[in-house]
């Protein structure tokens, strides 16, 4: 059940990461799920608290997950383009 929620969490903070960074159209619901949990372990390098990867499923965990999907998509957008955008 954990894999199954921590797919769909992961799914969710990769859409609304692909929202903020106008990357939505280009992406389906695999390259989503693949975002927010990448960007979520990202921000567990970067930050000194939980992310959906290994703390309970709360706000700050969700936000921070957000920020480094974020972050991974501009990082993304920086190589793919030359800009972040």
């Amino acid at each position: 059940m954990g894999l199954i929620l921590w797919l769909i969490v992961g799914g969710v903070v990769g859409w609304l990461a692909s929202i903020i960074m106008r990357t939505d159209a280009q992406q389906g619901i695999l390259l989503n799920i693949v975002v927010g949990v990448v960007g979520a372990f990202i921000a567990g390098l970067i930050f000194s608290g939980g992310t959906i990867n290994n703390a309970p499923l709360n706000l700050y965990t969700f936000l921070t997950s957000l920020v480094g999907a974020v972050i991974l998509l501009a990082i993304v957008n920086l190589v793919r383009r030359g800009s972040v955008r």
